[in-house]
């Protein structure tokens, strides 16, 4: 039985504390009227006085009138954005450990219907991350009610009078989406996938702890079934979430690739991350039926999935910068020209360095070596969510500082935390899985 250590225990509790100070720090900084904003945006003028004559020019042909309606408009969006970035901090961090656990649970439904002979050491470790989607499904459901209820602006296209032709805040787009992007339908999938996903968690976890006490492999067998239809719901539902939650941040937008491309990133950090768990528990001296194998395994499906979201990556972005058509294009162009680092560093860090420090064989058996990697990787996609969100809900106010760094801190602490305490619950290792002994004696 593993031992959940007071030390790991104790940083878990300073990793959440930390980051819920932080978070609150983010929140009571950010402006609270327009007047604080004015000031922010006079600061600002008087450090780029040089350049603003050819706006100056621009405004010397329009009326008072109109100056000052755009200054307005102009202070309202700043207002509005500089509101939404510890918002948006949490949100990232948020649905980020949220897919990761999703990448596991989708990455263990995978292993049961493949009937995978080497994996079975490592299902308690799977169950052991999964026992996390319980609470941070809870979380971010919490933050998507908030949302609805215009607590924060993450969803323009909740805005209110935005289907209203009457309305100042008409937005012909959107209003043809209407039927689809509204809140009761939206928040209803929503409930409908978290709960599905974690009933799939519940049930499946509860058969394989079923199947060590049973003569036969029923329970095994119930798992098979059930994993098989799970995969079925998880694809559709994976799909409308990337939609929904990440895709309808910018409503003018769409792309047909969207949900693979999130499906590619979040499953290879749910793998990475099994990965570093499985690493950090042989470091402990437990999971001794684990070798070199299965790490070897993994890094391969590390290197593959990171291969495979470069494929999507390029694709989707080839596609649309070549037909440039503006409504699609604009996506990319407004990345590249105020998010440059992030987007082409996600790149690099997603696929470059994967490439280099995993293509070797022998690489992959290394733990330090595919440490470093599994880090750089779980960077890489959390830059990936990041620049996913951030442009449509903070656009140019972007920077990574106290609220997106406290808020990836809260959502670590708390893994750690549910994820090592729920290992300490049953055994590691699987008693009655028909192929244990296979996954014991596996050899590459």
């Amino acid at each position: 039985m593993y031992t959940f250590s007071s030390k790991l225990k104790t940083f878990s509790f300073i990793l959440m504390l930390l980051g819920a100070l932080g978070i609150g720090i983010g929140f009571m900084s950010a402006p609270k009227t327009i007047q604080d904003v004015e000031t922010i945006l006079k600061t600002e003028e008087a450090h780029h006085e040089g350049g603003h004559e050819a706006v100056a020019a621009h405004e010397e042909v329009k009326s008072s009138t109109e100056v000052k309606a755009e200054h307005e408009e102009h202070v309202e969006h700043v207002f509005h954005q500089l509101q939404n970035k510890p918002w948006a901090a949490l949100y990232v961090a948020c649905i980020f450990f949220l897919l990761i656990t999703m990448g596991v649970l989708a990455f263990y439904g995978i292993q049961q219907v493949a009937q995978a002979g080497w994996s079975p050491v490592l299902f308690r470790v799977m169950q052991g991350i999964t026992a996390y989607l319980p609470v941070i499904s809870v979380i971010f459901f919490v933050i998507l009610l908030l949302s609805g209820f215009h607590v924060n602006h993450l969803f323009v296209w909740m805005k209110e009078g935005v289907a209203d032709p009457n309305s100042p805040n008409y937005d012909e787009i959107i209003a043809g989406k209407s039927g689809y992007l509204n809140f009761a339908f939206w928040i209803s999938r929503a409930a409908i996938f978290l709960l599905g996903w974690n009933l799939y968690r519940y049930l499946s976890r509860k058969n394989c702890l079923a199947q060590d006490e049973a003569n036969d492999d029923v329970f095994y067998k119930k798992n098979f079934k059930m994993s098989a239809a799970f995969l079925v719901f998880f694809i559709v539902s994976e799909s409308i979430m990337s939609w929904d939650w990440i895709m309808s941040i910018d409503p003018h937008w769409f792309s047909t690739l969207f949900g693979w491309y999130v499906f590619a990133s979040f499953v290879v950090s749910g793998v990475t991350v099994i990965q570093l768990v499985t690493i950090y528990l042989k470091s402990k001296g437990y999971l001794e039926n684990v070798n070199s194998s299965h790490i070897h395994d993994l890094s391969k499906f590390m290197f593959g999935f990171s291969v495979f979201w470069t494929y999507l990556w390029f694709s989707q972005f080839m596609l649309i910068w070549y037909a440039n058509i503006p409504e699609e294009v604009t996506y990319f162009k407004t990345r590249i020209e105020l998010y440059n680092l992030p987007f082409f560093g996600a790149f690099f860090m997603n696929f470059v360095f994967p490439i280099l420090l995993l293509v070797n064989t022998d690489f992959k058996r290394i733990y330090w070596i595919v440490v470093m990697g599994g880090i750089v990787i779980l960077t890489g996609h959390y830059i990936d969510f990041f620049n996913m969100i951030m442009p449509g809900t903070v656009g140019d106010r972007w920077f990574i500082g106290i609220p997106e760094i406290s808020a990836l801190l809260f959502f670590f602490g708390l893994f750690i935390f549910v994820v090592f305490n729920a290992l300490t619950k049953v055994p590691l290792l699987p008693k009655r899985n028909p192929f244990i002994e296979e996954s014991k004696h596996f050899h590459y």
